[in-house]
């Protein structure tokens, strides 16, 4: 297991990032403003009136468990309400953290997060930076950095143990990013259908670069499909790009075996490129396995997190 360094003093904020709120003291902060404001249907008054159509009882009962968290990502007096689903329990285990694909919410993990906590993990539900329900008044740049820095944030100020980080499709790209990073956060990867390679991105991959990135621009997708792209565009293989870093946390790779976005010659090549990996394939599975196969990926991910912690 990684043991848990924090930075001291904590790393400067990107470039150009603005704040939406007063910070504050977080911890005050966050009890004034985390479990308060609930419509009369249990729904926090954040998220938007449509929520209360929903039909599916997993996805209700999700969105009622969302809270906002003030993260700070700049001066002392400023941070992001950051939106997420806290564990209800602490494990003797590092806690889970749970990603989602491109543009997406914690919402994503709707079947398989009740699983995992049913397994007695510490599960953590985070919406990435831009997208899901965090509180945007002023958006600061969502690019890889700003990513990347938010999430840091959070840990540091509410997780502070060393995580198995859990990222889908695109979000994986955000884990390896992450974990390359901020190595004393992460003891264990789980990627699953991890898009990390250009030719996961379709025709994308196959345009000029300045083309590429404008209609990345467009997309919105800058944060996630730039890094991707960056590791094909200049002939660079992951293993070299993570080599130098010395990342060294062990990872469990979680392939569909039906998934037509990304191809099994990728997965397989990600397996061999990373120091430590294992590989689980699910059948009769697509692209998203969390939500098609909720039980298979609880349980992979929950004996994973509890291999050689005694």
């Amino acid at each position: 297991m990684l043991a848990m360094k924090l930075v001291s003093p904590p790393a400067a904020p990107p470039m150009g990032v603005t704040m939406a709120k007063k910070c504050g003291s977080l911890s005050a902060l966050a009890d004034k403003t985390g479990g308060g404001g609930r419509t009369g249907t249990g729904f926090p008054s954040f998220l938007p009136k449509e929520v209360e159509k929903i039909k599916d009882p997993f996805s209700r009962t999700l969105a009622q468990r969302i809270e906002r968290l003030p993260v700070q990502i700049g001066s002392s007096e400023s941070c992001i309400m950051s939106s997420v689903v806290k564990p209800l329990i602490q494990s003797e285990t590092n806690p889970v953290v749970l990603l989602h694909c491109f543009d997406s919410s914690c919402l994503e993990w709707r079947c398989t997060y009740p699983l995992l906590e049913e397994a007695g993990l510490e599960a953590w539900a985070i919406d990435v930076l831009g997208w899901g329900f965090c509180d945007l008044e002023t958006l600061p740049p969502c690019n890889v950095a700003s990513k990347r820095y938010h999430l840091y944030q959070l840990w540091r100020s509410y997780i502070k143990k060393p995580m198995i980080l859990v990222g889908p499709s695109l979000g994986a790209a955000i884990a390896i990013d992450f974990a390359v990073n901020y190595p004393e956060a992460v003891e264990k990867l789980v990627l699953i259908n991890a898009s990390v390679y250009a030719e996961g991105t379709g025709d994308l991959a196959k345009l000029p670069r300045i083309v590429a990135y404008a209609l990345v621009s467009l997309l919105k997708s800058i944060p996630l499909r730039l890094y991707a792209n960056i590791l094909a565009f200049n002939g660079m293989s992951l293993a070299t790009s993570l080599d130098w870093t010395n990342v060294k946390q062990k990872a469990l790779l979680i392939c569909g075996e039906d998934d037509q976005i990304i191809r099994y010659k990728q997965v397989v090549r990600l397996h061999c490129e990373l120091q430590d990996a294992i590989m689980r394939k699910l059948p009769d599975c697509g692209h998203l396995p969390h939500v098609e196969k909720p039980r298979s990926v609880a349980k992979l991910i929950a004996d994973f997190s509890r291999a050689d912690c005694c």
